[in-house]
């Protein structure tokens, strides 16, 4: 008995090993092989390291920097570039767990493998080129550091896979996640920023869903809450208002300090005329903001209405939805999301829908398909490639009338010292009479629309009067001052430009337009300003605050007491800062997600307690709480911070840590300060919060930019080559083998 009862146990236990075995291994060999570009070329890049270790990369050719751009990235910051392609090749869940599934559902719902399929082979070849030369860089750096793949079998990766990251990330910046997140569960929609359609009033309320949170992991597209607060400021100043004939463009990026959207800083030039010094995200072979020799422009995320949802109409079977009288069938794909758990990861087979809308989404209310602005287009590669080339306004107008970049407002200025504003975004060109605002009826094909507005129906100001333009997240009507700012009765409702402010953008609009000269000292001011508008949603607060009744819990009054003397502030200064950062925080979320604010006593009670808990006091030195830091390792920083979730020096979120301090994660990144002087060439400045090694804790630029980002110190940027010659530190070429 008892050997049977042993051989009986042996037997469970083998099968059990080959089970765990299967689930640890499995992936890799299930997932399909790369391919490498079909053209093998040879490139040749050579790299110059700043005193920041900031990479100055120059080839003959505009292929050969891009080749240079991936290996210099990945000698930076190989775990995040790892990411991105994981994501690019729907196999993110493999590295991190839910979160990643989560994004890999969204790689097969949008199709961003068949996007990238159909669309970047009629691309034009040297855009091509350049895409396929910053993936043979990626190859060849993971062939040379084997000890650094964090999967099996993601490399050799090719231009198609880099296409198919961009077609999969984009969407996410104009909100497409605070569509989808809630759809799949079921849960209600929330507000759209865009006016109401006449005909069609909306509920003034404003529903929520469950927000979707990462703690820890940083991951490589605007996800979940912290992707709707993604972020920037923008300021530009003509000459005429300078006060000392200079043309000046301020870029003001916030976005995370960590992960596949967090800036990475470069100078790139080729004897093919592409010479350009900005930042871009993991995953790109060139800038996506800053400026060349005769322009410059940068980004702020907008929020116009850019999907629309329709409700199907569906027979017995689930199968079929009916349109214009006639059933059609749903598209449908089975897949399998890996989901890492522990030392496993789980096959998990998911089925995705598409009909002739778009992709479509199965919940207990019905089924749904939605249509987003951009949707089944890669044209933002060549448009990125040809702005970064572009000499003049004219030239870098052309492009943007492709409508090819999906969304993001610009702020441009340039040599001749023109400045100008694009509320740039493929709105689509919806016909009248429907109610874009809401969920439309699936059944009418007259519904579906075929792409975007012209460009000349998007709000834009070139040259305005008032000689300055600023962008901080807002509504486009509100951008060169009393005067100079466009009338929002002079765009449809249906295009779905957006009505919402923030508390950044009544700042900086007060600010420029009482400045009699907007010089260099008064910019850096208005751009470090700490300071909130006591209006919108801080008004509300404080108001709030003023009514409270806390004649029965004195420490409550005494806190409330203490935030009704703040003079709203975020400088480090006062006794108030520190509760009124913390207080802030939740009302800024819920105002940019469209959300209830939270209750103002129940909320004020877990900030007094965190306080209390961690500090013994409600009143302690605010940059006691917000902290820069960035750790384990040599290089380690532990700084003092100051601005606020809403202040245009921004620190947007932040994680708690167990010591009860708030680590910033999100919010002033990439900094850029451009000038063109009269008579001179372009010089520039600029600051990121760590350095140009995020995720390289032995390197000195894991964090030698901390120092100076917290004290808003600028380091020079050499654009130009004998400048960049004289500072470099290293210096050496990378070629193809």
């Amino acid at each position: 008995m008892r050997k049977w009862l042993f051989r009986g146990t042996s037997a469970l236990l083998v099968l059990f090993l080959a089970l765990f075995v299967a689930l640890a291994t499995w992936e890799p060999f299930f997932a399909e092989s790369g391919h490498a570009p079909d053209e093998q070329r040879h490139y040749r890049a050579e790299i110059l390291r700043s005193e920041f270790g900031v990479p100055h990369i120059y080839g003959k050719t505009d292929a050969d920097v891009a080749f240079g751009v991936a290996i210099a990235h990945a000698e930076d910051d190989f775990f995040t570039l790892q990411d991105v392609l994981a994501m690019a090749r729907g196999r993110y869940g493999a590295i991190a767990g839910e979160e990643g599934a989560q994004i890999d559902y969204a790689y097969h719902l949008l199709d961003a493998r068949g996007t990238a399929e159909r669309h970047y082979p009629t691309l034009p070849e040297d855009t091509r080129a350049l895409f396929e030369a910053y993936a043979s860089g990626l190859n060849q750096y993971a062939r040379e550091h084997p000890q650094e793949l964090k999967l099996a079998n993601l490399f050799p990766v090719n231009g198609e896979d880099i296409a198919a990251g961009f077609a999969l990330r984009q969407p996410f910046f104009f909100g497409l996640g605070g569509v989808i997140g809630p759809l799949v569960a079921g849960d209600p929609l929330r507000r759209e920023f865009g006016p109401d359609i006449p005909g069609f009033p909306r509920d003034a309320e404003a529903a929520s869903g469950p927000a979707q949170t990462a703690r820890g992991q940083r991951l490589p597209l605007p996800w979940g809450e912290d992707g709707t607060l993604s972020g920037s400021n923008a300021f530009a100043v003509a000459p005429r208002k300078s006060g000392d004939g200079v043309t000046r463009l301020v870029s003001n990026s916030h976005q995370p300090w960590r992960g596949g959207v967090a800036w990475y800083e470069m100078v790139v030039e080729s004897e093919e005329g592409w010479h350009y010094a900005g930042a871009n995200f993991p995953g790109s072979p060139y800038p996506f903001l800053g400026h060349n020799r005769h322009l410059g422009w940068t980004n702020t995320v907008n929020r116009p209405d850019m999907v629309d949802l329709y409700k199907l109409e569906m027979d017995d079977s689930g199968t079929r939805y009916r349109i214009d009288g006639e059933w059609r069938e749903l598209e449908s794909k089975t897949v399998t999301l890996p989901v890492k758990f522990g030392p496993i990861t789980l096959p998990i087979p998911q089925t995705v829908y598409r009909s002739a809308h778009g992709p479509v989404i199965f919940n207990h209310t019905g089924v749904y398909a939605l249509r987003y602005g951009g949707i089944d287009s890669v044209e933002q590669l060549d448009a990125y490639y040809r702005l970064n080339k572009a000499t003049n306004l004219a030239e870098w107008q052309a492009q943007l009338a492709r409508m090819a970049v999906p969304s993001t407002n610009f702020i441009y200025a340039d040599e001749a010292g023109n400045i100008a504003y694009v509320y740039n975004a493929a709105l689509p060109d919806r016909p009248k009479g429907a109610n874009w605002r809401g969920v439309l009826p699936g059944n009418r094909s007259d519904l579906i629309w075929r792409g975007p507005v012209n460009y000349d129906r998007l709000p834009k100001l070139i040259n305005p009067a008032s000689g300055w333009l600023f962008n901080a997240n807002n509504q486009p009507y509100s951008a060169a001052g009393p005067g100079s700012d466009l009338s929002p009765g002079d765009f449809a409702p249906e295009l779905g430009i957006e009505l919402k402010t923030t508390n950044r953008a009544e700042r900086a609009a007060r600010l420029m337009a009482n400045a009699p000269v907007i010089d260099r000292a008064t910019l850096e001011a208005i751009k470090y300003d700490t300071g909130y508008e006591r209006a919108g949603y801080v008004a509300d607060l404080w108001s709030a605050l003023e009514k409270l009744d806390l004649s029965k819990e004195p420490d409550l009054a005494k806190a409330r007491d203490l935030l009704l003397t703040w003079d709203f502030t975020a400088d480090n200064r006062g006794k108030a800062d520190a509760i009124a950062l913390l207080m802030i925080k939740e009302f800024m979320s819920a105002e940019y997600q469209n959300k209830p604010l939270p209750d103002v006593k129940e909320h004020l009670r877990q900030q007094v307690d965190h306080l209390m808990a961690h500090f013994g006091r409600i009143d302690p030195p605010m940059s006691d709480l917000l902290r820069l830091r960035q750790g384990p390792g040599p290089y380690a920083v532990d700084l003092p911070l100051d601005g606020g979730s809403d202040t245009l020096r921004a620190s947007t979120t932040w994680d708690v840590d167990p010591d009860g301090r708030l680590s910033v994660k999100h919010g002033d990144s990439f900094i850029q300060f451009v000038e063109w002087r009269p008579g001179e060439r372009v010089r520039s400045q600029s600051i990121q919060p760590y350095g140009a090694a995020t995720t390289r804790p032995g390197s000195k630029h894991y964090t030698d930019q901390a120092q100076l980002f917290v004290k808003k110190q600028l380091k020079p940027v050499h654009f130009w080559r004998e400048d960049a010659l004289a500072n470099a530190q290293r210096r050496y070429v990378v070629e193809s083998n």
